[in-house]
């Protein structure tokens, strides 16, 4: 019996959060980690799977956050820790830039068949979501021989130096460190919320912007729907209209599919929800069941025009990360998860909507699958609400439910439970949610 099939699927509290033992353990953290890593949740974790993470005090907690849209499959899911552990036993290391592995060519040869698009295409592999689009631009700018790239309003793409100059948001991830990397431009959105505007109209402001601040550039990133920017979706035809813009100039169009793909939204990556097909599509967080592993996937022609030794990594593609991917992509396929990620959204959306109704603080309800949110906002009006985000949040925690907030302004609580998150959890967690607005 694995740990996740052994663990209740119920929500459970033995002690308050967070108990005495978690408490001992945070102390712990402040005397030996750095300040600047903090924490959403004050409890440690033992054990996680299903729905549910345990901790350390015997409190069994239901799972709206996924480690940040990482435990797509679920913690610990069984597929992924057999594949894992057979691996581990044959080898944990050779470096694939050294001695190469099936496992790797593997995930390359799924990648390139997930990824919108039939035309020919390669993947290479890295460890992180940061590292996957400094790749992804180092790969345009080489294509293009061009170096300017355009990112958007919201925008959040990483914390090493070239994708904290792509992020939009400076507290936390970019306050004191810079300077950053040159050669980044900004973009409106569409935000349809806050904007008012339709798709085409929003795309013809983006791209007024472009032509007239940047002129024509190596590549445009841009997540499909944003993530740490508030779970944006962006209003229908915005995205393939940049697209088309970006065929017409010669512009590499860079799809940053961290938080959205590998299932997350009811499709396999969320281009599909407007048959976009990107030049380079950039894959983390959900991709291997909670192992460190990141790709980059796009034209053949685009990703050859590198030069052989220019793209790799001692760790990049680690071939137990890759056993873990490919567990991870058949747990996919064959526990149809994709269209449990739509179930998902009709369950949720549906309550969360007639909680918008009684409650006008709830601005906005947005998002696809099982990737959707909150925009808060002051009675009366739009103006973020943060302080509401942080009490709702904090509410939740205290009663076993764990909930993320994010977006520019620090108002929108944001929902990424896992697929392999019941029903009967599900409705559970609302009813937190509901009774943690009325006591906010």
């Amino acid at each position: 019996m694995t740990l996740s099939t052994a663990l209740t699927q119920v929500r459970h509290l033995e002690t308050e959060i967070p108990g005495p033992r978690s408490r001992d353990l945070m102390a712990r953290k402040q005397e030996a980690v750095a300040r600047g890593v903090g924490t959403t949740m004050p409890v440690f974790a033992v054990r996680a799977g299903g729905g549910v993470v345990e901790d350390v005090d015997g409190n069994v907690l239901i799972d709206l956050g996924s480690g940040i849209a990482v435990t797509t499959v679920g913690a610990s899911a069984p597929r992924v820790v057999d594949a894992v552990r057979e691996q581990a036993e044959a080898f944990t290391h050779t470096c694939f830039m050294v001695t190469p592995y099936e496992g790797y060519v593997a995930v390359a040869e799924r990648l390139n068949r997930l990824t919108p698009g039939t035309h020919e295409k390669r993947s290479v592999l890295f460890n992180s979501g940061a590292e996957a689009v400094e790749n992804a631009i180092k790969i345009a700018r080489v294509a293009t021989g061009r170096q300017a790239v355009v990112a958007f309003d919201h925008a959040y793409h990483g914390r090493t130096n070239l994708t904290m100059a792509l992020t939009a948001k400076s507290m936390p991830y970019k306050q004191g460190f810079g300077p950053f990397a040159p050669e980044v431009y900004r973009a409106p959105l569409s935000y349809p919320y806050r904007d008012g505007l339709d798709g085409p109209a929003a795309a013809r402001r983006a791209i007024d912007v472009i032509e007239k601040q940047v002129g024509t550039p190596a590549a445009l990133v841009i997540e499909p729907i944003q993530g740490e920017g508030g779970f944006i979706v962006p209003a229908p035809g915005f995205l393939p209209a940049l697209a088309e813009w970006c065929r017409a100039n010669g512009v590499v169009f860079i799809a940053d599919e961290v938080q959205s793909g590998f299932a997350r939204t009811g499709a396999f990556f969320a281009s599909e929800h407007e048959g976009l097909v990107p030049d380079l599509v950039v894959s983390a967080k959900g991709i291997a069941g909670g192992l460190p592993l990141s790709a980059v996937t796009g034209r053949a022609e685009i990703m050859d025009a590198v030069h052989a030794g220019g793209l790799g990594g001692t760790y990049g593609g680690n071939p137990l990360a890759c056993a873990a991917a490919l567990a991870a992509i058949e747990t996919i396929e064959s526990e149809g998860l994709v269209d449990r990620a739509r179930k998902i959204e009709m369950l949720m959306k549906d309550r969360l909507l007639r909680l918008r109704k009684d409650d006008p603080r709830i601005g906005d309800v947005r998002g696809r699958g099982a990737m959707l949110a909150f925009e808060l906002v002051r009675p009366g009006g739009d103006e973020p609400d943060p302080e509401l985000a942080r009490a709702v949040s904090a509410a939740a925690h205290r009663q076993g439910v764990i909930v993320l907030t994010c977006g520019t302004y620090g108002n929108v609580l944001r929902f990424l439970p896992p697929l392999s998150i019941s029903d009967e959890l599900l409705e559970d967690a609302i009813e937190v949610l509901t009774r943690a607005f009325a006591e906010s």
